[in-house]
């Protein structure tokens, strides 16, 4: 696997550079409503897409913080989310964290995923790891159905997990980051090439 992912490394490096700079800078400079945008992306791409996250966050933007709750249903359904009831709920109930998400992001990095997974609607281990990596905190893995099969398919594990226990996803980070130091990358940065060599693309 290692080496048919080498195979597109100087092709996808740019982009995965390019990409990696927008969460470095989100991270940095983004305000608590940049930040909760892109929580709130993360909420939306469980059981959906990245693509149409992408394109629900560019329509929504601020209104993820300011719109009332059947304006979020109906911005969702616009943009054709399989839930939009459910996760609207949830981007609205987790407004509390605004004017808290930087203080969250400056505790070690496995206090602060914890925390999201117990406190945030619509967060788990995966989605948790999403957010964070995204706003630049390399050492994490989002372990999603694309990248398990992967896994699976090379032999790194037994099965494809039906859900997430910490141990079960602590368990199987370890094997993703000990693929992603052979492959010379942090493994948050790994995982942008993976997504390039599955869908030929960087996205987020």
């Amino acid at each position: 696997m290692i080496q048919e992912i080498r195979s597109i490394k100087d092709k996808a490096k740019e982009m995965v550079e390019e990409r990696w700079n927008e969460f470095v800078e989100l991270g940095r400079n983004g305000s608590e409503i940049d930040l909760f945008s892109e929580l709130s992306f993360c909420v939306l791409t469980a059981n959906w897409s990245a693509k149409g996250g992408i394109i629900a966050q560019k329509e929504i933007g601020e209104g993820f913080f300011t719109s009332d709750l059947k304006e979020l249903e109906n911005a969702l359904r616009k943009v054709g989310h399989r839930f939009p009831v459910a996760r609207a709920r949830y981007i609205f109930e987790n407004r509390w964290i605004v004017g808290k998400i930087r203080k969250i992001l400056s505790l070690p990095i496995k206090d602060a995923r914890e925390y999201l997974v117990k406190n945030v609607k619509g967060i788990g281990w995966k989605e948790a790891s999403h957010f964070l990596r995204n706003v630049g905190i390399c050492n994490i893995s989002i372990l999603d159905k694309h990248v398990l099969r992967l896994l699976y398919k090379y032999g790194y594990i037994e099965d494809v997990p039906k859900g997430w226990s910490k141990k079960k996803y602590l368990e199987i980070e370890k094997i993703f980051i000990d693929i992603a130091e052979k492959f010379e990358e942090c493994p948050g940065k790994f995982d942008l090439y993976l997504w390039y060599y599955l869908k030929g693309k960087v996205e987020k």
